[in-house]
């Protein structure tokens, strides 16, 4: 559905409407046609400025299109960033758990606010995240750069890794959950709640599909973001406690860059952020190019397993993405 089809719910207009009448001045004016998507108003802005959501993709909660196994996950999206269409909605506005999605976020604030040569010496909180945690192998005191850091996060997804970060922006994991909400907030992802940058289990952390489009789609255009999620594996070099040389091998855990599984035919997989709790299940947003050269972000959440996540992820693509 294009971003310029007529919304059911009108309150979700109001708000975009109304936040880009604050930009222009405050609601001193009059938009005729405001919800009328149509219009020249809506279409080209007001008085020459763009809305807020001018450059998204908009549609309703109505789902619409379907695959043969989209019943193997609670929500999934398809979003042609060219185009500005939602292609394919099941789900997008659920509030679900967004698992280690949520580092996308994290590695957005963290390459925007912080110096990627910048030396982080990992405490004992970031060595000993909770029970079940993925990690990355760090050790209290290791001393490692901003940049193997983001590998560690996106690539091997470690939670060790998300503390450490969110400790040298912002001094503790509290204050940095504060930051992301605020972040979130600013990129129109309103329907969501972090509490930690790794998301580790917990009933206050959730988003939707559609709000993590939102955020994705920022992360995207961040170049270093890109390199790093397109990479199948990274070399990083730190010290550790004592001053001797640490040398390992961080690996993708997207299917699409580890060789595990492959994309259809017409489709190149850029890059993605896993995704699995027990609560989240298993959880996909990806980044790739469809046979016109348009850009495509595709969202599975709560996958029941991990073949019944990259098969309805590969009927997206095949179905949804051209």
């Amino acid at each position: 559905m294009k971003c310029t089809s007529k919304l059911k719910k009108k309150s979700r207009l109001l708000c975009l409407v109304c936040i880009a009448a604050l930009f222009v001045g405050g609601c001193k004016s009059t938009i005729e046609n405001a919800y009328d998507p149509y219009s020249t108003d809506f279409m080209n802005g007001y008085n020459g400025v763009d809305y807020f959501a001018s450059n998204s993709c908009v549609t309703n909660d109505v789902n619409f299109g379907d695959t043969a196994n989209s019943s193997v996950a609670e929500g999934a999206g398809v979003f042609n960033m060219d185009t500005k269409e939602v292609k394919f909605n099941k789900n997008i506005f659920e509030r679900l758990y967004p698992a280690s999605t949520t580092k996308v976020l994290t590695a957005y604030i963290i390459l925007k606010r912080c110096n990627m040569s910048d030396i982080v010496t990992v405490s004992k909180e970031a060595a000993n995240p909770a029970e079940s945690s993925s990690v990355c192998g760090l050790k209290e005191g290791d001393q490692i750069s901003v940049m193997d850091l983001l590998y560690g996060l996106l690539l091997e997804s470690g939670n060790d890794a998300a503390i450490a970060l969110a400790e040298h922006c912002s001094g503790s994991v509290e204050a940095f959950a504060d930051l992301m909400n605020q972040t979130a907030a600013k990129l129109g992802a309103t329907q969501s709640n972090f509490v930690n940058p790794s998301g580790y289990p917990d009933e206050n952390h959730y988003t939707t599909i559609y709000d993590m489009y939102l955020i994705f789609s920022n992360a995207i255009s961040l170049e270093s973001f890109v390199t790093i999620i397109n990479s199948a594996d990274h070399d990083a070099s730190y010290t550790n406690a004592s001053g001797n040389a640490v040398n390992v091998k961080f690996s993708n855990t997207c299917g699409y860059l580890s060789g595990a599984y492959e994309a259809p035919e017409g489709v190149n997989v850029v890059g993605g952020k896993t995704g699995t709790t027990h609560d989240a299940g298993y959880c996909l947003v990806l980044y790739s190019t469809n046979s016109d050269n348009e850009r495509i972000i595709s969202i599975v959440y709560k996958a029941d397993g991990k073949s019944n996540l990259y098969l309805l992820m590969n009927e997206l693509l095949s179905g949804f993405a051209n």
